[in-house]
């Protein structure tokens, strides 16, 4: 059988039941990622009764599920200086990891162009879990979303969900779609775009930690890597990609790596959303891992005595649906530092697409203020009326989203959801009928950079 295709020859039809409702809410999260911790947050602080659903025991998303251990988006570099213009939500959680000690300063990449922070994985879960419970959301882990009830053909009434206690319905006034691969959305019918090739859905990578790094060399020897790659295959090792990152944490001996690339067999980008493909890509990804761990242990200097510490959880999966909003985020927007009178917040990444074999980056062009403004209207769904999308399935062309997917853009779409759905829930309004000043002004009092 294929690995891109799994045919389902028979159905088996289930009795009718009745589903126990879990609760009825304001406001109901799906996702526990920069996101949906963002939204949740936000939303519970504005006085809203909040459940925030994630199928992890943890939040974080690709952020601690995935390892990426590493918060992209943050700074900008503006007027020559790089400077942080993600804030609000965004303060709140790096300051308390910063007082648990599992922050990094800030690194440099590409020479002087960006910066980046490293994090401990763990804190990372504390914090989450801390300005969540503080802020009064209701977490329920351990549970994935299985469809939706509707009211009507653009009003959600219930997300149905399943886990080891049973199945459940669970009522809301609100839904925020921060599950990254669309699941609410799709389940609702809200309309959406997946690419199918290289050129139009990127691929997925496998994380993994190294222990054992002496530092000084390694750091040295990274200069270099392409050129010991190159070597490397002469001697026959096989690697899926050009343009490794490995860089270190919090403690100088233990480092990261985002150096894999999971392809099908006939080379398109592994699906996020097909169980099938996923399940491949999880076994082809340690074996990418093993032979890369042995790679630098044999050939570049500092990293001898280095030892795999951690193969991440699950694949950090980049892109998959994207829903169809009232905006769509654009990579012209991204590279000419797009304004927008309904601005929520900024994005600061440059695009960064995962094409077949290597990493492709395109930086805003020059005179533009080092980010773009994201509007108000790339995270409101076409044709629904109670359901908000953040994350990296929000409203986004495929070159949008190879920028706007990083945690920093996705804090701001996050708090700027979960505010907006208290607002438009108290003033009796659809979320397409705010009024984008009313939230706008609210974002400053937070202390969000509107740009």
């Amino acid at each position: 059988m294929s690995v891109k295709d799994h045919r389902f020859q028979n159905q088996l039809l289930e009795p009718a039941r009745h589903t126990p409702i879990w609760g009825e809410y304001d406001v109901v999260i799906l996702g526990g990622g920069p996101a949906g911790m963002a939204a949740a947050t936000s939303a519970a602080k504005e006085g809203m009764k909040t459940l925030l659903v994630e199928h992890y025991g943890f939040l974080g998303g690709m952020g601690t599920a995935a390892g990426v251990t590493n918060f992209c988006g943050l700074h900008a570099k503006v007027n020559g200086s790089i400077e942080v213009v993600v804030k609000g939500f965004a303060t709140e959680l790096l300051d308390l990891m910063r007082s648990l000690g599992g922050l990094n300063e800030p690194h440099m990449l590409f020479g002087d162009k960006i910066a980046a922070q490293a994090y401990d994985n763990a804190i990372f879960k504390v914090a989450a879990d801390r300005l969540a419970l503080e802020a009064g959301v209701e977490l329920l882990f351990h549970t994935r979303a299985v469809g939706v009830v509707k009211e009507s053909s653009t009003t959600i009434k219930a997300l149905l969900v399943e886990n080891k206690s049973g199945r459940f319905a669970i009522m809301a006034k609100t839904f925020i779609d921060a599950s990254g691969d669309a699941d609410l959305s799709f389940y609702a019918g809200a309309p959406f775009e997946k690419g199918l090739t290289g050129q139009e859905m990127m691929y997925p990578t496998s994380m993994f930690r190294l222990n054992g790094v002496d530092a000084v060399p390694a750091q040295r020897s990274l200069l270099s890597i392409s050129t010991l790659m190159e070597r490397a295959r002469s001697l026959g090792y096989v690697f899926s990609r050009n343009t490794p990152i490995i860089k270190p944490q919090k403690n100088p001996t233990e480092w990261r790596a985002n150096v894999t690339q999971l392809a099908n067999p006939d080379g398109s980008p592994v699906d996020g959303t097909n169980a099938l493909q996923m399940s491949w890509a999880e076994v082809e990804g340690r074996a990418q891992i093993i032979e890369f761990v042995r790679f630098l242990n044999a050939h570049v200097d500092g990293f001898q005595n280095a030892y795999l510490l951690e193969i991440a959880p699950q694949l950090g999966v980049r892109e998959t649906r994207r829903v169809v909003g009232h905006y769509q985020l654009s990579e012209e927007d991204v590279l000419t530092g797009a304004r927008f009178e309904d601005s929520i917040g900024v994005n600061a990444w440059m695009v960064e697409e995962h094409v077949a074999g290597d990493v492709s980056f395109r930086w805003p062009h020059e005179g533009t203020p080092g980010y773009n403004q994201m509007p108000l209207r790339m995270i409101i769904p076409k044709g629904m009326d109670n359901l908000w999308v953040v994350g990296r399935c929000a409203s986004m062309t495929h070159g949008g989203q190879s920028a706007a997917r990083v945690s920093g853009a996705c804090f701001v779409m996050g708090q700027a959801a979960g505010v907006g759905a208290a607002q438009a829930i108290r003033a009796g309004v659809k979320p397409k009928e705010l009024r984008a000043s009313l939230l706008q002004d609210r974002l400053i009092e937070l202390g969000v950079f509107l740009g």
